[in-house]
């Protein structure tokens, strides 16, 4: 509790009344600011809880996962987007099961830049079959659609059956290439991807992962 103001007993009433005003506005002025940044903040942590959580068919579905790691990723200082794995055990073990990848973005990217994106990390990998490439593109096309900044797209990677995707809790493609499912996971979780720091913090294997 802040003190009452004080002034002196013989400054004149109506200058005492009109800093009498001035400290009550202040005060109004600071309680307003407090409740706008708390609520912005509870705002920011709802919406992330929503963005990086499972779909709710995959929620109700797939019993036993937990969430074993996040992460972000920026480039040149901008944020990119944040990314959480969800998997029955930690480590390299999370990808002998199935497991949920899913991603956050911090700014609008196309489809287009999305598939080129991943075919390209696909060959850094060292794939090269590039008629295989083209056929993956159309697919890959179906399962990442346009995203605006604070979208969500998620994928459920079941090793050896494929995958299934999802744009802010919609589903967007059932891939049923096994191999096409496994390129497109390693591109974050390969021993061999660009962001070897993001791996260890989403299969939990870095400080402060959970």
């Amino acid at each position: 509790m802040n003190a009452p103001t004080r002034f002196p007993a013989r400054a004149p009433q109506r200058l005492r009344r009109g800093l009498s005003r001035l400290v009550r506005a202040s005060r109004a002025r600071k309680a307003r600011e407090l409740g706008v940044v708390l609520a912005c903040c509870m705002l920011l942590a709802m919406e992330t809880v929503h963005a990086l959580g499972l779909p709710p068919q995959l929620a109700a579905s797939e019993a036993g996962l937990r969430e074993i790691g996040r992460g972000e990723l920026r480039w040149l200082g901008f944020k990119l987007y944040d990314a959480a794995l969800w998997a029955r055990a930690p480590g390299a073990q999370a990808m002998d099961d199935e497991y949920v990848l899913s991603i956050r973005y911090a700014r609008a990217v196309t489809s287009e830049r999305l598939v080129e994106l991943s075919l390209d990390e696909m060959r850094r990998l060292g794939l090269a079959d590039e008629p295989t490439l083209a056929r993956w593109a159309g697919a890959l096309a179906a399962a990442l659609p346009a995203v605006a900044a604070g979208d969500t797209l998620t994928g459920l990677h079941r090793p050896g059956r494929g995958a299934a995707f999802w744009h802010d809790g919609r589903p967007t493609a059932e891939l049923d290439d096994p191999a096409l499912a496994q390129a497109f996971f390693a591109i974050w979780l390969d021993e061999r991807t660009r962001e070897p720091a993001l791996r260890a913090r989403l299969l939990g294997l870095a400080d402060g992962a959970r």
